[in-house]
């Protein structure tokens, strides 16, 4: 490939410090986007951080003047508001640039939880029975609800809102827990049937033909036995957390003949439902029996050096900078007016 000049869109407050001489970079809240930076620059690529809080201006103008050859996008809300994300996504394809990652439309069916749920069970997609609680509204539960039940945000991610509390046993447990997402969170919330088993996550690259990486897991090697295994906020963010009950996420290896390429295969499947692009990280959970359950779809998801997503493609023989190569040529293979 060709040096391109790179834009890379970001929030505000996580534009890498030009000088980063004495910081520690590992544990930077900015790691991603240094990442993504540093490699595409160490490429040859000319690169442009910008930093976007609430002014679309600030794009128009600098696309204007710079003149990009495509948009890195690393924007997860845009006016700290998550559910606006696909929004931006739209504003890059009316200024017709291209850009990196998943299509509008993509998004918009995949944050809402709820919604992409909806077209996967149309799909016949496996995954637990679930409802939705609108602010507002009185708590009714349908019958086809089973517990244990796990109580989620309907549009945050990154576990915002999910503690060991999240899985609740009875109704008054559950009302407690819904008000708390209401209240707290500040959006709907997601209540579905909690599945004991193991966590997996699925990495998918691609707009027609797909790429499915390694299946990876997240290993609790230390937890109480009368701990919940699942990805709470602490379980994914605090580093002392991680260490004291040696949580850590790896290749998934020990798995029955044929599992894997039943994941994968269904993966494919989730992506297609809900029209995705660029890239994306399905996660998974497989019970004790073997059986399969989908939980949801991210795109865009997080693509640091040494995270999950980088870490499966590495496992599959692509190297951070090939993959974040091929996740650039993947945005300007996209045209959304003949592929949307």
């Amino acid at each position: 490939m060709k040096p391109l000049r790179v834009l890379v869109l970001m929030h505000k407050h996580l534009v890498p410090p030009q000088d980063t001489s004495g910081v520690e970079t590992q544990k930077a809240e900015w790691k991603t986007e240094f990442d993504v930076v540093t490699t595409l620059r160490s490429i040859g690529h000319e690169v442009e951080p910008l930093g976007v809080e609430q002014d679309l201006a600030v794009i128009r103008n600098t696309i204007d003047a710079w003149k990009p050859h495509i948009v890195f996008n690393l924007l997860e809300a845009f006016h700290n508001v998550s559910l606006f994300e696909p929004n931006v996504v739209s504003y890059l394809e009316l200024l017709r640039i291209p850009y990196t990652g998943c299509n509008s439309r993509g998004l918009l069916l995949a944050k809402d939880k709820g919604l992409s749920k909806k077209l996967m069970a149309y799909h016949r997609v496996p995954m637990p029975e679930f409802a939705v609680f609108r602010r507002g509204r009185k708590v009714l539960v349908p019958k086809r609800l089973t517990y244990p039940l796990i109580v989620k945000s309907l549009t945050e991610e990154a576990s915002l809102g999910i503690s060991q509390a999240s899985v609740v046993e009875d109704e008054q447990k559950l009302i407690e827990r819904v008000g708390f997402i209401h209240e707290s969170v500040g959006t709907d919330a997601l209540v579905e049937h909690f599945i004991e088993g193991r966590e997996l996550y699925v990495a998918v690259m691609g707009n027609q033909r797909l790429r499915v990486f390694p299946v990876w897991e997240m290993q609790f090697t230390n937890m109480p036995e009368d701990v919940h295994r699942i990805a709470t906020a602490r379980v994914k963010w605090s580093v002392k957390y991680q260490e004291k009950y040696g949580i850590r996420t790896a290749e998934f290896t020990d798995a029955p003949a044929g599992t894997v390429e039943r994941i994968q295969h269904l993966c494919k499947r989730v992506y297609r439902a809900l029209e995705l692009s660029g890239y994306a990280r399905i996660d998974l959970r497989l019970d004790k029996d073997g059986k399969i359950y989908v939980l949801e779809a991210n795109p865009n998801p997080q693509i640091a050096q040494d995270e999950d997503f980088a870490e499966s493609a590495k496992r599959a023989g692509l190297p951070y900078k090939q993959l974040l190569q091929q996740i650039i040529a993947l945005g300007l293979q996209w045209r959304p007016e003949r592929n949307g």
